[in-house]
């Protein structure tokens, strides 16, 4: 009889380790997936283009039930684990279903940060996370109305975006003094502001929502500073916080997120985490690439090839915010040593800032113009001694190429 795994969690990280175990060992488990969500694993990055109209559902779907199928996989759609049995190695779904494990992979992922304040859990406020927040979302659309979204960051100002593609009158409320304050520093995030205010969109910076209020339903926003806004919708892109309460009550090591060593174990040896509930050497996870690399070397483990170990690499942000290139790599805040070389073009809407210590790249903030991002990284990377072309590293690689 074959070892069972089984995996909490349908998602992309969940998903990708089971597809990664499948290509180095095919027949050695019988596999079960649970899922919270009524369907198969899909896309969430392209939840943006979803709901701007970009793309539809079966665009974005990653594995639908045919290829759960036709891998034996047994999938539990719709009925989400919410308790694990550590001592009779069993977890227990929301319907009573019960499934032994040999193995347990966790892939929980993150919720949306909810505001803890008033009127929160008014009907018209929602998060952007999955296929129903969307689903939510278009049908405020389709009444048309105002929308007021809170949060200014890259989710924020993708749902912002999309909503005023279906005709919404759309502000983004930020409490941070510059959009993007994670990714991008004061200047870029200001010409990023200028650009989407261009395009349509009403932009709040400095602005502490205090409650939400409406009679049944949302109808304002209210601020810390007495003000209001209007509100048909409101949209919470404020942050996510990682899955942990099933980790938790299992008596799992949970600090932030799930912690696992380098192989992805957690401190339960049968039990392994990827994703966005995970948090290895201090570091939590959002973006796609760590998990992908996690869930390789979890499924190589998994396997019995375990001679893989998950290194943290630096990452680089590339984003496409309606059709503002932006690309932000590195330490974009620089210390106490470091220099800056910097250049704006605002007629032309770029802006280029690159973070040295000595010799060498340390952060690099790109607006308008960012095919040398790549270049850039590498750099960063490496370490690179760039004093041959330093007078030069501004204007990028081709210009900086030595013979």
């Amino acid at each position: 009889m074959k070892p069972r795994l089984v995996v909490v969690g349908n998602g992309m990280a969940g998903m990708r380790t089971v597809e990664e175990l499948l290509k180095l060992a095919p027949d050695l488990y019988d596999i079960t997936v649970f899922g919270a969500e009524p369907h198969g694993n899909y896309n969430r990055v392209l939840l943006s283009p979803l709901l701007a109209g970009d793309k539809g559902v079966d665009e974005i779907m990653l594995h639908p039930r045919a290829w759960y199928d036709e891998h034996g996989i047994a999938l539990h759609t719709g009925d989400p684990v919410v308790r694990i049995d550590r001592i009779r190695r069993m977890v227990i779904a929301q319907s009573g279903r019960e499934a032994h494990y040999e193995r347990l992979l966790l892939a929980t992922g993150s919720t949306p940060f909810m505001l803890p304040v008033p009127g929160a859990t008014l009907p018209g406020v929602v998060g952007f996370r999955d296929l129903h927040d969307v689903d939510t979302m278009l049908a405020a659309a389709r009444r048309g109305g105002r929308a007021v979204v809170i949060g200014g960051g890259l989710l924020g100002l993708e749902a912002a975006h999309a909503l005023t593609r279906r005709g919404m009158a759309v502000t983004v409320v930020h409490v941070a003094a510059s959009l993007m304050n994670q990714q991008l520093d004061g200047e870029a995030g200001l010409l990023l502001k200028e650009s989407l205010e261009r395009a349509g969109l009403r932009i709040l910076l400095g602005a502490e929502t205090s409650a939400i209020a409406g009679e049944g339903r949302v109808e304002e926003v209210r601020f810390a500073d007495g003000s209001a806004l209007p509100a048909d919708l409101v949209v919470m892109a404020a942050g996510v916080r990682p899955n942990v309460a099933l980790a938790r009550e299992a008596g799992l090591h949970v600090e932030r997120a799930v912690v696992v060593d380098d192989t992805l174990q957690t401190y339960d040896p049968r039990i392994y985490a990827v994703g966005e509930c995970v948090q290895h050497r201090r570091a939590t996870f959002g973006l796609v690439a760590p998990g992908w690399e996690q869930a390789r070397v979890c499924a190589a483990h998994l396997a019995g090839a375990g001679h893989r170990r998950y290194v943290q690499a630096a990452l680089a942000t590339r984003l496409k915010v309606t059709g503002i290139d932006l690309f932000s790599a590195g330490d974009i805040a620089g210390g106490p040593g470091s220099e800056e070389l910097v250049l704006r073009d605002r007629f032309n809407g770029v802006y280029k800032r690159l973070v040295l210590e000595g010799s060498r790249v340390t952060g690099a903030v790109l607006m308008g113009d960012c095919k040398d991002g790549p270049w850039y990284f590498d750099l960063i990377q490496r370490g690179t001694d760039i004093s041959p072309y330093r007078d030069r590293l501004l204007f990028g690689q081709a210009l900086c190429a030595t013979t």
